[in-house]
């Protein structure tokens, strides 16, 4: 960044650190071995003088030719890129060198000047902030957007991770692996309830971008809703909710019916009895107590919900986030060339990126297209998925949502084929793949594990005697 910014009109100097400028680039001229470590720290423009920056383009050119960055090859290079006076001819760099007693401290000073180049960073970002918001012709949401997204990337280009030693990530890794073995536990992600699947993925774990799709009427909602209760049935999983199809109040409806057990069309009505309604009490007694927060903004980008998960993280413990659904998500860029094949690849990547700053699984709800549909088998593949963007690539885990009731329509049928359904486990990088059978309550729509090959009793419809004592409508 130049040095010339808009807050240097305020007479402030803007924040540097030319000692530790001069330190880092002796260093480099000094030991060879410390270029390789400040590269992974630092670009050029984090460099505040002008001068130092033209010394370190020298010395990277040099690194990437395989050349020795010694005083003499570096003052070679300016050369021949015609800067050395610019910079103040060998002598400078001769102070350079001059000027360092020891290299030990070399990463402490990169990261230093980093830090100073962040801080100067804001302070461009924040006046062409105010500049334009200014601008009348400007929409206010898209000046959050655009300042969020440039402060974002001020933040990764901020947090340069390099690589880590293989002695840390096995003691890292040893310590769960023995953990889990103390306390016996099989599931060391978020636990969905679903006995099968979690032994399949051990839950759902954290970083990991899961992929549930179907085509529309399969229950990817009500699956989600009953991943989030069943999660939080044992103990508190703090989980935020994105619902870009339904209304925040629609989806606690949804919720309340999964847990009681109850018609959506009753509940909706109030033609639910007195027994009925102390059993909704009950569950809404669970409902209540568990950390779910819902979002149902429309048309809302990867950066925004990154942003508002990690603002609720901020206030508290996050351990899921869940998306409903992909196909109704903004691309952030929003560029005039793209289609919606790339703006996908673009969302599904960012989500990746989100998963794994947060640390937690993010679980998204997406919509498969009529491909499956022109198949004699029209069960779920991987290949439906390869028509749209990287979704296939970017998952961690693909679960496919298949009930063939619903390509039964108007046959007659065994009444229990209402209730079937299927979770296909057909990615998961670190586990099995396969089929899961599951049991759906149309009545309520809900999931749940299927016992063994029989399936559960239809529910109890309402009885006269309860419905003499029904609620008024």
């Amino acid at each position: 960044m130049n040095p010339d910014t808009a807050a240097e009109s305020t007479l402030r100097k803007p924040p540097q650190a030319l000692e530790a400028e001069a330190a880092v680039l002796g260093a480099m001229l000094l030991e060879p071995e410390t270029v390789p470590t400040v590269l992974q720290h630092l670009k050029p423009h984090d460099f505040y003088l002008q001068t130092h920056r033209r010394v370190y383009e020298a010395i990277i050119t040099l690194f990437e030719q395989n050349s020795p960055t010694d005083i003499i090859t570096v003052t070679t290079e300016l050369k021949r890129m015609k800067e050395l006076e610019a910079v103040g001819g060998q002598s400078f760099l001769s102070g350079l060198l001059d000027g360092v007693l020891t290299t030990a401290n070399c990463e402490d000073h990169a990261q230093l000047v980093l830090e100073k180049s962040v801080q100067r960073q804001l302070i461009t970002t924040a006046t062409e902030i105010v500049q334009a918001s200014y601008d009348e012709a400007r929409h206010a949401q898209e000046l959050v957007e655009e300042a969020e997204q440039k402060i974002f990337n001020i933040r990764e280009a901020g947090s340069r991770k390099g690589f880590s030693p293989i002695k840390e990530l096995l003691k890292t890794e040893m310590e769960r692996v023995e953990k889990a073995m103390s306390e016996k536990k099989m599931i060391t992600g978020v636990e969905t309830g679903f006995q099968d699947l979690d032994e399949k993925t051990s839950g759902f774990q954290p970083g990991d971008l899961i992929i549930v799709a179907g085509r529309p009427g399969m229950g990817k909602t009500a699956f989600a809703l009953t991943v989030a209760a069943k999660a939080n049935a044992r103990r508190p999983v703090p989980t935020a909710i994105f619902s870009l199809e339904m209304s925040a109040e629609a989806l606690t409806q949804r919720m309340m019916c999964s847990e009681a057990g109850l018609s959506m069309h009753n509940l909706r009505r109030g033609v639910i009895s007195n027994r009925q309604r102390a059993h909704l009490a009950a569950a809404l007694g669970n409902l209540y107590e568990a950390p779910l927060y819902i979002d149902d903004t429309p048309g809302l980008t990867a950066l925004d919900m990154r942003a508002r998960a990690r603002r609720l993280k901020s206030q508290g413990p996050l351990a899921m986030v869940i998306i409903d659904y992909l196909q109704l998500m903004e691309a952030t860029s929003r560029r005039r060339e793209a289609n919606r094949q790339q703006e996908i690849t673009e969302i599904t990547r960012a989500l990746k990126a989100m998963a794994k700053e947060l640390n937690v699984p993010v679980v998204v709800l997406s919509q498969l297209s009529r491909a499956t549909e022109k198949r004699d088998d029209r069960r779920p593949q991987l290949a439906d998925l390869r028509e749209s963007g990287s979704i296939e690539q970017d998952a961690d885990v693909v679960l496919f949502l298949f009930r063939p009731i619903m390509y039964k329509k108007g046959e007659i049928v065994d009444p229990n084929l209402e209730r079937e359904a299927y979770l296909d486990v057909a990615k998961q990088r670190n586990g099995p793949t396969g089929d899961i059978p599951l049991t759906y309550l149309p009545e309520c729509m809900r999931f749940e594990n299927r016992e063994g090959r029989a399936l559960p009793e239809p529910m109890r419809p309402l009885e006269e005697e309860d419905a003499e004592d029904a609620l008024p409508e």
